[in-house]
């Protein structure tokens, strides 16, 4: 376990929680009565659901965006509550997606229930998440939440027809992540700022960093599904190799690699199994490519923090430059 990582999460959740605890804690009841029911098996998936929420990111940069454009309001522990609402549910499509027993060390709604109740689940937060927004007084809310949501079922829908597809551009990669992680991310932040009656420019810049960060994010996320430790991860590792999905890290090693190599790895790529992971392994460190995805996702980090200079200096801007640092260098 790296400390120093370890150390520097635990004193930025301590400054956000101090900025906008208060405000997370009211999202976190509005989405607990949204949910609200009669029903004791939608209570007990929705319990069990809660403990692999993670570090609730959306509704943070939601709420640290609206607090550094001058105010938190109601409308924003609404919102709040929706972008967490439909992260989740897309947690537990995907898992279904890929199979997956655990998430944080926790029991996934398929492999604890079943594949229906998965994804029915995963439908019924959706469809509260836009009854919720719909209580705003304005529609826009609704019309940047369905335009985003429909953005991240692309992005998803695109990575499952691109599986195996060992040809897979760079650019295709960025325009899958820029659907299925750094959308959600936008609107988060595009949200926060409008609500918080921001300037055109500050809104379209804050959209921007969410973009950014969310890019930052996923990259880091792909070189952990590589070089993380599992008991930190809360989940297997490899799960890209086994699904056939080309991660940068990946595209990178077979674009970078000489002829004989790129044929081996090819081999290991298109056979996934446990013995080719191993084999996999000397190639990866070979060729640097888990240093070059990383130097990528520091210039997402980088492109991030410059769009936050629209805004005046606060004690939230300062959080959000901080969370771009946070996005590329985590550990779990």
């Amino acid at each position: 376990m790296d400390t120093s990582k370890d150390l520097a999460e635990q004193n930025l959740i301590a400054k956000i929680l101090e900025a906008v605890g208060t405000d997370l804690l009211k999202a976190e009841q509005i989405f607990a009565e949204e949910l609200q029911t009669d029903q004791p098996v939608i209570r007990d998936i929705h319990e069990h659901v809660s403990r692999f929420r993670g570090k609730r990111i959306r509704p943070t940069l939601l709420l640290l965006t609206a607090d550094a454009c001058g105010g938190i309001n109601h409308n924003h522990h609404v919102l709040a509550a929706v972008v967490e609402m439909i992260h989740t549910a897309t947690l537990v499509h995907d898992d279904v997606l890929d199979d997956a027993e655990t998430r944080r060390h926790v029991a996934t709604v398929n492999s604890r229930w079943n594949t229906e109740t998965s994804v029915l689940f995963g439908d019924y937060l959706f469809t509260h998440s836009f009854h919720l927004a719909s209580s705003l007084d304005s529609t826009f809310a609704c019309r940047k939440i369905g335009r985003s949501t429909n953005v991240v079922c692309e992005g998803e829908l695109t990575q499952i027809g691109e599986r195996g597809n060992l040809d897979l551009t760079e650019e295709r990669y960025f325009e899958i992540i820029d659907g299925k992680t750094a959308e959600l991310c936008a609107v988060s932040c595009l949200l926060g700022a409008h609500y918080a009656g921001c300037t055109a420019e500050e809104t379209e810049a804050l959209e921007q960093f969410g973009r950014d960060l969310g890019s930052a994010f996923q990259i880091a996320d792909d070189i952990l599904d590589i070089m993380g430790e599992e008991t930190q991860a809360g989940k297997s590792l490899g799960s890209d190799f086994y699904k056939q999905k080309m991660t940068l890290p990946l595209i990178r090693l077979l674009r970078q690699a000489d002829p004989a190599d790129e044929e081996v790895i090819r081999g290991l790529l298109a056979n996934p199994s446990p013995e080719n992971w191993e084999k996999l392994a000397p190639y990866i460190q070979e060729y640097r490519v888990i240093d070059s995805a990383r130097q990528t996702a520091n210039e997402y980090a980088t492109s991030a923090r410059a769009h936050l200079a629209k805004l005046p200096a606060s004690n939230s801007r300062t959080i959000l430059e901080e969370l771009t640092e946070f996005a590329i260098q985590r550990s779990h």
